[in-house]
């Protein structure tokens, strides 16, 4: 359907398919565009400003020039203003309600049902035109900006994106600091006009990169009124633009967005015709339906590979965990001085006796892969490269090509083959952009040879080029041509450090992976929050899986290694939990070897456990304090649940009407013991098996910093 509502000076009215969520848009008495949001008559975003302040524009030219005197700055200044004089020339509405099928997913099937509202905008004293699009769905707003041909606007730099999302009291929220690179920060929770205050406490001390202003935050931000509403702050569909951060206005209660900049200090390079990523706020009268939105995927464009049979949802292990604790190392030799790159004979040098990614070592995890049904084995710190690959060389240090002398390409390749497992190569750039995309080509083609299907790539340090920064325009296109290239060869992408995913996994299915926030590896180098996992499905999580690397038995580091005195701050029982809890097609039991074999009962949730469904069902949610998910394998009539709860504690009581009504079910339930807790006791457990029907009702009772696992087998 679509209209074309008359032109009024009223606000035009968009409302939901369900009638729950209603956005207005007006043009105020400024001209400046403004919308609003409610649901069931409550306001959730209260009259906010949308538009765009440029800078160094000249219409068709987009050099830098001088201003030759202040009258020309200012009158320059004003011409950049793309804010304020907007006259309303069409409004188009529509709708639509499709169903689409994901390659891999939460579910096996989407609903994507929206209500449409297409506002065209003219500026006189520029002779512009720009268009704002919003979709209203059940469950949340998108909107975005879209920049026809014109003549009076081609070419032209973003000073600011001015965005506005006017809150309507002191919510509670949880963020993390705003950072041009990093999003590996410990979830805060606080009321929002607690954000500046609290700033100083929520960034890395050492930190050059934290935006100017005391009040930026990330997305995606999680917030709760005190009247029970459940509001998310995010963005969909990030092509060729800056990842956006929010900056709050106390005074207002009012979040503007703020871009992340280039190393010139633009904040966006456009040519028309040209479309913004979307803005979303998703709203829920629980915490379920911030989990259960579809929004961010909904507002990504469908898949652009035509053949995706060779993207396949993989459970691995890996040669990763002894290195993060720091019983083994990624390098060859620890002997510096002797490594010129480019010109080291590693046959001559002194082999460290600790590097893990030993020819004898990787077959181990193959045999251990193949013995207990994974798909694949990653090795980190197989390459030459790593004796400097953080020091000044670092613009040129891996050709992502060379192996070190022990550990054997052809030899480890032909084996893996022999045992039906396949491997997972590991490219850390070390920031270094430009060193990688030369080497591109060459590196996928590697792969290939060798049957490497899939690759960890990893953005550790500051970018080189100096001044950039991960989440910039140059940067986001950056990782978006990695896995168009990626995908030419028929390869996986798992980036680590890229910048936060708002969906594109939609459009590119062979971006089956992300980190872009604290995970496990953080347990080794002091702990996460004990709450960490309990936040993440709110904002990290929106925007795409990740892979956290969940699975860890011994939680006491010095185990590994005897002078990391790091505690895993979870029980045995929730790290089986989080293969449900944190959703990802790409789960990695992390944990060593022995420690597996130690537990072997235990171990034996993380082999049955897909990582890829049919359905899924939010069975409990509460940001910061617990989540329980249950989901249905895609490929059988089995489902799992899995729950993560804080350092309280948590009793989850719940039916099982997800179920098949009519059939018998074999539960088998992993939950923590009866002393359990994060701290004192993480390794007592207790498995139980029961018959269960739809009917069934399930009490659980989770010790501080755990959780439980269920395996649920269709009789």
């Amino acid at each position: 359907m679509i209209a074309v509502a008359a032109l009024t000076a009223k606000a035009q009215t968009l409302s939901s398919p369900d009638g729950t969520l209603t956005m207005r848009f007006k043009v105020d008495d400024n001209g400046r565009p403004t919308y609003n949001l409610s649901m069931d008559g409550k306001t959730v975003v209260a009259d906010s400003h949308l538009g765009f302040q440029l800078v160094r524009e000249n219409a068709n030219k987009a050099a830098d020039f001088e201003y030759k005197s202040f009258a020309d700055k200012q009158k320059i200044e004003q011409v950049a203003d793309m804010m304020t004089g907007f006259k309303v020339t069409a409004v188009t509405t529509s709708s639509c309600d499709e169903t689409w099928a994901p390659v891999w997913g939460e579910e096996s099937e989407i609903r994507n049902h929206y209500n449409e509202m297409l506002v065209d905008l003219s500026q006189p004293m520029n002779e512009r035109n720009i268009r704002i699009r919003f979709r209203l769905f059940d469950d949340g707003l998108g909107f975005r900006y879209e920049f026809p041909s014109q003549k009076k606007l081609t070419y032209f730099v973003i000073e600011e994106e001015k965005s506005q999302f006017a809150m309507t009291a002191d919510h509670m929220a949880w963020w993390i600091a705003g950072d041009y690179d990093t999003q590996e920060y410990e979830w805060q929770t606080s009321r929002l006009s607690q954000i500046p205050e609290l700033m100083s406490k929520a960034v890395t001390p050492n930190s050059s990169q934290t935006p100017a202003g005391e009040s930026v935050v990330q997305t995606s931000l999680q917030m709760k009124t005190d009247d029970g509403l459940y509001i998310n702050l995010h963005e969909a569909a990030c092509v060729n633009f800056p990842t956006m951060h929010l900056e709050y206005d106390k005074a207002s209660k009012t979040f503007v967005s703020h871009l992340t900049p280039d190393a010139q200090g633009c904040k966006g390079r456009v040519q028309t015709p040209y479309d913004t990523p979307w803005r979303t706020v998703i709203v829920g009268r629980n915490g379920k339906d911030i989990l259960a939105s579809r929004i961010t995927l909904n507002l990504n464009e469908p898949c652009k590979i035509e053949d995706t049979s060779w993207i396949k949802p993989t459970k691995y292990v890996g040669v990763w965990w002894e290195m993060i604790t720091g019983k083994s190392s990624w390098a060859y030799t620890d002997d510096l001085f002797s490594v010129k790159l480019g010109e080291t004979d590693y046959s001559k040098t002194n082999p460290n006796g600790r590097h893990g990614a030993n020819t004898k070592h990787v077959k181990d995890y193959i045999d251990f892969a193949a013995r207990n049904g994974f798909d694949a084995v990653l090795v980190e710190g197989w390459n030459e490269g790593w004796e400097d690959w953080f020091g000044h060389q670092k613009d040129y240090v891996f050709d992502f090509v060379s192996p070190y002398p022990d550990f054997d390409v052809k030899q480890i390749s032909e084996y893996a083959a022999s045992k039906g497992v396949k491997m997972i190569m590991h490219h850390e750039t070390s920031s270094s952009t430009q060193n990688y995309e030369r080497h591109l080509d060459k590196a996928y083609d590697f792969m290939k040879k060798w049957g490497y299907d899939a690759v960890k790539s990893g953005y550790v340090g500051d970018i080189i080029p100096y001044g950039e920064h991960h989440y910039s325009q140059t940067l986001n296109n950056h990782y978006l041509y990695c896995v168009k290239k990626a995908a030419e060869h028929h390869i996986m992408v798992n980036a680590h450090e890229a910048t936060r995913p708002t969906g594109l996994c939609r459009t590119y299915p062979n971006l089956i992976g992300n980190e872009s926030a604290r995970g496990t590896e953080y347990e080794s180098f002091g702990g996460n929050p004990v709450d960490h996992t309990t936040i993440l499905p709110f904002t990290r999580q929106i925007g795409g899986p990740m892979d956290y690397t969940p699975g860890i038995f011994e939680m006491d580091c010095s185990k590994l290694c005897p002078e990391n005195n790091s505690k895993v701050r979870s029980t045995l029982a929730r790290q089986l939990g989080l293969y449900l809890v944190m959703y990802s097609p790409l789960q990695m039991a992390a944990d060593v070897i022995e420690n597996y074999m130690a537990y072997e009962d235990a171990f034996q949730f993380i082999k049955d456990v897909p990582c890829d469904w049919q359905r899924s069902v939010y069975l409990e949610a509460e940001p910061g304090d617990y989540v329980t998910i249950a989901r249905k394998d895609k490929h059988s009539e089995n489902w799992f649940v899995g729950s993560s709860v804080d350092e309280n504690g948590h009793t989850s009581t719940f039916r099982l009407e997800f179920l098949t009504p009519g059939k018998e079910y074999e539960a088998t339930i992993y939950a923590d013991g009866k002393n359990a807790s994060w701290d004192k006791n993480p390794q007592s457990y207790t498995i139980t098996k029961r018959k269960v029907t739809s009917k069934s009702v399930l009490r659980i009772k989770s010790a501080s910093g755990g959780g439980f696992a269920i395996s649920l087998r269709q009789l």
